[in-house]
C-alpha cells in the first residue's frame, strides 16, 4: 500500500513538471511595464499667431455701460469687461495696454466675432445653449453671475415683479432679456406693454421720460443704468430675479488652444485671490513664498504657460497688471465703484458666505 501511494504522489509531482504531452510548463511572463503618462504638448493656436504678428489684441466691448465698459473723461476704455481684455493682453503679450478696443452692439457681437474683426468679445453676454451649440462660438469661462430682474420707481411701494401686470416695460432688443421677458410673463398668465428699443441706452432715457413703467435687464446693467440718471436714489431693483445669466467672455470655436487661453487667464486672477495674492503682493510672493500652488502660478515653478505658447510668467504678468479677481470686482463694479454691488454668487467658493466662483488648479 504505501508503495502505491509513493508512486501515485510521484506521479503528481511529474505532471506538475510537465504540460500536456509531456511538455515543460510555459515559463511565466513577466508583468507589463506600467505605461507612461499622458505627453502634454505645445499646440499651436492660429490666433494667439496673429495676435503676437500684429501686436494687439482685438476685443469687443459694450458702447457704453458704467462698470463695464465705458470711456473716462481721457478717452480711455475702463470696466470690468475691459479687464477681462486687459488680461489677456497681459498674459499673451506681456502689456495690458497691447488692446484696441470695437463698440459693438448687441445685435451685432456675434457677427463681428464670427467675421474675424475681434478676438474676444467681451460684452456682458449670457452662456446659453443655442449660443454656443448653434453659432460656431466658444465661452471659456463665467466671469459673472448675474440674473435678470426689474427697475421701477419708487415712489410705486413695488416689491415683486408679479405686481407689474399691465405694465409697460423697456427692454432691449436682440438680447437675452427680451427672450425671458416674454416667458415669464406667459408662464404666470400676466400682461405687459413690450417697450423695445435698440440699446441700453435707450432704454435708460426712454425708463427715466417715463414711457414705460418698468426696465429690465440684467440686475448688474440695471445697477449700472442706475448709477448714471439724473436721481439714482428715486429707483429701485426688485428682488425678483427671473433667469440665469452667466456672463463672459466669447472666442470662435475654430482655434481650441485659444479658448483655453482666455479660459486660463481668468482663472488666474480667480486662483490669485484664493491664495491672496494681489497686483501689489505678486512680485515679492514670486521670490519668496514656498507654497508650490503659489509658485505654479507664478512661474516660479514648472513650466505651464509653454503648454499654450505662452511664456512661463503669462499668469503672473496678467495678476500684476490687471489685478486679482477681487481687485477687479472692486474698483469696478464694487464697493470702490459707483454701483457698489455685493460679491453675491460672485464670490469665492470658500467665502463666507460661498459664492459660485471655483477655479481648477495649474498642476
Amino acid at each position: 500500500m504505501w508503495k502505491r501511494l509513493a508512486a501515485a504522489v510521484g506521479s503528481m509531482f511529474v505532471l506538475v513538471g510537465c504540460g500536456e504531452g509531456g511538455e515543460p510548463a510555459p515559463t511565466p511572463v513577466a508583468p507589463a511595464a506600467k505605461a507612461p503618462g499622458p505627453a502634454y504638448k505645445t499646440k499651436p493656436s492660429p490666433t494667439l499667431a496673429a495676435i503676437k504678428a500684429r501686436g494687439h489684441l482685438n476685443c469687443g466691448v459694450h458702447p457704453g455701460l458704467a462698470g463695464f465698459a465705458f470711456r473716462d473723461d481721457r478717452g480711455t476704455w475702463r470696466g470690468f469687461d475691459v479687464d477681462i481684455c486687459r488680461a489677456v493682453a497681459a498674459a499673451t503679450l506681456g502689456d495690458a495696454k497691447a488692446v484696441r478696443y470695437s463698440a459693438i452692439s448687441a445685435q451685432d457681437r456675434f457677427s463681428a466675432l464670427q467675421a474675424g474683426q475681434i478676438d474676444i468679445l467681451s460684452r456682458n453676454t449670457s452662456w446659453t445653449f443655442a449660443r454656443d451649440a448653434g453659432l460656431g462660438l466658444d465661452f471659456p469661462v463665467i466671469t459673472y453671475y448675474d440674473g435678470q430682474g426689474f427697475m421701477v420707481p419708487k415712489a410705486l411701494l413695488l416689491s415683486s415683479a408679479d405686481e407689474l401686470n399691465g405694465a409697460r416695460i423697456c427692454v432691449q432688443a436682440g438680447t437675452a432679456s427680451e427672450a425671458n421677458l416674454a416667458d415669464y410673463f406667459r408662464a404666470r398668465g400676466l400682461k405687459y406693454t413690450p417697450v423695445v428699443v435698440a440699446s441700453e441706452a435707450d432704454a435708460r432715457n426712454a425708463y427715466q421720460a417715463e414711457k414705460c413703467d418698468a426696465f429690465t435687464a440684467d440686475v448688474a446693467a440695471l445697477a449700472s443704468a442706475r448709477s448714471v440718471m439724473n436721481s439714482p436714489g428715486a429707483h429701485v431693483i426688485l428682488p425678483t430675479v427671473i433667469s440665469k445669466e452667466p456672463l463672459g467672455p466669447v472666442v470662435r470655436q475654430d482655434d481650441p488652444v485659444w479658448t483655453d487661453i482666455v479660459r486660463w487667464t481668468v482663472y488666474a486672477l480667480v486662483l490669485a485671490e484664493e491664495y491672496g495674492l494681489d497686483s501689489k503682493t505678486a512680485p515679492e510672493a514670486l521670490k519668496t513664498s514656498t507654497d508650490v500652488r503659489v509658485r505654479r502660478l507664478l512661474g516660479a515653478q514648472d513650466a505651464f504657460g509653454p503648454m499654450l505658447g505662452l511664456s512661463e510668467d503669462w499668469a503672473y504678468r496678467a495678476i500684476v497688471q490687471v489685478g486679482a479677481y477681487d481687485e477687479v470686482f472692486a474698483r469696478n463694479v464694487g464697493p470702490d465703484s459707483a454701483l457698489r454691488l455685493e460679491r453675491g454668487h460672485n464670490a469665492l467658493w470658500n467665502a463666507a458666505p460661498p459664492g459660485l466662483l471655483y477655479a481648477p488648479p495649474v498642476r
